[in-house]
């Protein structure tokens, strides 16, 4: 059969009774298994939960109830969303053999409304990473070009999604684990305001950073998909109680090809040492053609470039060494073999996490040292507070932030390992949106010439504005790609 090519094409398919759920989940299960091995985008696949659901929304269908808005939609998790019943790793030795005990509520909320889960799929240990090399899986490979990298920390999602292995995929983005990889992948990425969607049943990595973001092939299930997920929940006090607009609407609207836009750039990330040059190149001929069609794009200062990856790990790990903390061997996942108890928490945690969380643990610890907690950890703090103020003056002002989404393109698998620095700085254009909480989403606009492969425009606007940055990235697609 072919897969249809988004959720209302698929809606309409179902309708008109073109193939049912149960056809849809084989299709895909045996495209997992054609590819899987290859590219290790899923460490789990749910075949037996899977088809119950699809017979179930079968069912549905049969005794003529009115359809579900992702009624059979087949949709893959990030190994670090809570599914209750079902494995829960974290991509970590130490939580081996571990299974939610209950499922996250931004899932629930998809699986209320008729979607199919497939499986859970491989990232960087604790979402700690940008290339999915932190995995006790193994790495994900590209699968437009298995010699590259797929990028992370999301790199099993962004990968299923490109390689048609699902429909839609759950990702999770503390730094840009979302927008990396649909960059690298050519698929849209989108990560939402913090707040809009419950944390309640995601793996804890950085609490003030992390949310649940969505990919997929296309804007409109985007849209839909995290229309479905967002809201308040009781069960997590960051959710916001604000009104969730729909979406998936906004890309009906007529004034979204008529409005002009009042856009900004950071004049200061054109100057970055490690921007490619065809990377810069397209995303300044985008500005160009904005202002050709009447919109107002303008530089804008930015002085905290260097100060914005710094910042994030510091935060970041203070939060990841307090979060993981828990992972101790006594409750639950691996336990090493010990004769004390200090012995056995020492050896399980040494044993357990892999290098990279390592590392982040330890300078977590550092940095909330006495010695060291005013130098590093409440000084970080006073910046990301300096971000959020220049940041609400520039939506004062403007609708839109545009900018690179990573400065360089899909790297080689083993790539990065020798420069250490341009490894970490590739998430500078992405983690100032976490810094600050703004939705931020990554769009498939580019090719670079030398290899083909995809690169996308990243598109922000002010904190839980999600509507106007859903309309702005759809008329980017419809009239700035074609010009």
């Amino acid at each position: 059969m072919i897969p249809p090519k988004n959720i209302l094409e698929h809606i309409r398919h179902i309708q008109n009774r073109a193939y049912t759920c149960v056809d849809l989940t084989i299709y895909y299960l045996e495209r997992i298994k054609e590819h899987n091995q290859q590219l290790n985008a899923f460490v789990q696949v749910y075949a037996d939960s899977a088809l119950q659901q699809a017979r179930e929304l079968d069912d549905h269908i049969k005794q003529n109830k009115p359809l579900k808005r992702l009624h059979g939609v087949v949709i893959g998790i990030k190994d670090l969303i809570a599914y209750q019943k079902h494995p829960l790793t974290a991509a970590s030795k130490i939580l081996e053999g571990h299974y939610a005990p209950f499922t996250a509520t931004a899932l629930q909320k998809l699986i209320d409304e008729g979607a199919i889960i497939i499986g859970s799929q491989n990232c960087d240990e604790f979402g700690m990473g940008n290339s999915n090399r932190n995995s006790i899986y193994g790495p994900v490979k590209n699968f437009l070009d298995q010699t590259k990298t797929s990028g992370g920390s999301s790199g099993g999602s962004a990968v299923a999604v490109s390689a048609q292995l699902c429909m839609v995929s759950l990702g999770t983005d503390t730094g840009g684990s979302v927008r990396q990889p649909a960059d690298f992948t050519g698929i849209y990425g989108f990560k939402p305001s913090y707040g809009r969607v419950s944390r309640y049943g995601l793996v804890a990595y950085a609490s003030s950073f992390d949310q649940i973001g969505v990919l997929a092939n296309d804007l409109y299930d985007i849209a839909l998909v995290l229309e479905i997920m967002a809201g308040r929940d009781p069960h997590d006090d960051t959710s916001s109680p604000l009104v969730v607009d729909s979406y998936s609407k906004e890309l009906t609207l007529e004034n979204t090809h008529t409005k002009k836009y009042k856009i900004a750039y950071f004049d200061s990330i054109f100057n970055y040492k490690y921007l490619e040059s065809g990377i810069k190149k397209n995303v300044l001929e985008t500005i160009d053609t904005l202002r050709t069609l009447g919109h107002t794009v303008e530089a804008v200062p930015f002085d905290y470039l260097d100060y914005i990856v710094p910042i994030y790990y510091i935060l970041t790990t203070a939060e990841a060494s307090s979060n993981l903390a828990r992972y101790d061997g006594i409750r639950f996942g691996y336990r090493a073999t010990a004769n004390t108890l200090k012995e056995q928490y020492t050896k399980t945690r040494t044993e357990g996490f892999g290098w990279e969380v390592k590392k982040r643990l330890m300078l977590g610890k550092f940095v909330l040292s006495s010695q060291y907690l005013d130098n590093y950890y409440l000084r970080s703090l006073k910046i990301r507070q300096l971000l959020l103020t220049a940041t609400t003056d520039i939506f004062a002002q403007y609708d839109a932030i545009i900018m690179p989404t990573v400065p360089m393109h899909a790297w080689d698998i083993e790539g990065h390992k020798k420069n250490i620095e341009q490894d970490y700085l590739s998430d500078i254009f992405t983690v100032y949106a976490n810094l600050v909480g703004i939705p931020a989403m990554s769009i498939p606009l580019y090719r670079h010439k030398e290899n083909n492969m995809p690169f996308g425009l990243q598109i922000m606007t002010a904190s839980f504005n999600e509507s106007l940055l859903v309309q702005f990235a759809n008329y980017i697609l419809k009239t700035v790609q074609k010009q």
